[in-house]
């Protein structure tokens, strides 16, 4: 039986891509539900979205893509951002990133363009060699033509301008195809970065796209451990790996059978705090492999077999990731195997 419970409301991810949907100023919204929607389930999300009107899907990997599309049939669009080989699975669209993958392809594809990220695209002198050749794309339906925007979370950032320069120049140099420029972040940075396709993933999930400001979205998820056991302990008594904690006063300790091993970083240590019936209380000692332990000394009612929530509404995804010292997207997309999931219809 699994001690970890994510709890997926797909009605709250549909209500984020319908807000993206109403602030982008261009076209059509994909959704990218890339690493099995980060985390949290492509095949019922993706259903979701389908049901609302997504029409265009992103992923990273061919697997990825042959999932997905076994569970959305043959209307929408996947597209796959690492690109395939030449020949192979005719039901995905490949993003293609260089001169070697336009040359090997055939039919509907998209064109990726390295505006100033410097990791997948096509770079300036493959562009300036398809400018000079322009009849090398004629065996080619480019569906787009995109771009990734490297720094889109920060609106100040010069980035955001060179690069939306730079691919409106790359644009002009190739045949006329729609474009597909904002991902979660970039959508919020104005008209200027509309266009005929956003692809916002993270956003779609809760996670803040404005970092620095309130938060838009709603949040998706709560994830809760499963009470293992209570115990008294005396003060001066440790708890957990290396003696970390120590009692100041008699204590009632709860553990969790949750760890590192389902995705909680153990830099939450001494921060985090979990919920039960609306009152919080702290994790104390180390988060081990499979167990974490909290002070519940103050808290009456808790049981063993009680589930304690630890990100939720009031400690959301993003707020973990910065007691941690990293993002939404890595705590978010280590949420492991061992936990059950249940989803909320849209």
């Amino acid at each position: 039986m699994a001690h970890g419970l994510l709890t997926i409301d797909c009605g709250a991810v549909v209500r984020n891509w319908r807000r993206l949907c109403e602030i982008h100023a261009g076209g059509a919204v994909a959704a990218v539900v890339k690493a099995n929607a980060y985390g949290l389930g492509a095949a019922p999300i993706a259903t979701a979205l389908r049901d609302a009107g997504c029409r265009h899907f992103f992923v990273a990997t061919v697997d990825e893509g042959e999932a997905l599309r076994k569970v959305l049939d043959d209307g929408p669009m996947i597209a796959v951002l690492d690109g395939f080989r030449a020949g192979r699975h005719p039901r995905l669209t490949p993003v293609l990133n260089s001169l070697e993958q336009i040359e090997a392809h055939a039919g509907q594809v998209i064109l990726h363009v390295d505006s100033g990220m410097s990791r997948l695209g096509l770079p300036v002198d493959e562009l300036e060699a398809l400018a000079r050749d322009p009849g090398r794309l004629a065996h080619l339906e480019t569906l787009f033509v995109m771009t990734h925007l490297a720094a889109a979370e920060d609106v100040r950032h010069p980035l955001n301008a060179a690069q939306l320069a730079r691919f409106n120049e790359a644009c002009l140099r190739l045949p006329r195809a729609r474009r597909s420029i904002a991902n979660s972040s970039g959508i919020f940075l104005g008209p200027r970065f509309a266009s005929e396709l956003a692809r916002p993933g993270a956003a779609l999930y809760g996670i803040n796209p404005t970092p620095g400001r309130p938060n838009p979205m709603e949040p998706v998820f709560t994830l809760a451990g499963q009470v293992l056991q209570l115990r008294d302990i005396p003060a001066g008594q440790t708890v957990g790996y290396g003696g970390a904690w120590l009692a100041t006063r008699p204590s009632r300790i709860a553990t969790l059978g949750l760890g590192y091993a389902d995705g909680i970083p153990r830099a939450v240590e001494g921060k985090l705090q979990g919920r039960y019936r609306g009152q919080s209380f702290p994790m104390v000692g180390r988060v081990s492999m499979d167990l974490m332990t909290f002070d519940v000394t103050d808290l009456p009612g808790l049981r063993p077999g009680r589930w304690v929530e630890l990100i939720h509404s009031g400690q959301d995804v993003d707020a973990v990731a910065e007691m941690a010292g990293t993002i939404g997207y890595e705590i978010l997309t280590s949420l492991g195997r061992r936990y059950r999931r249940e989803y909320l219809p849209a």
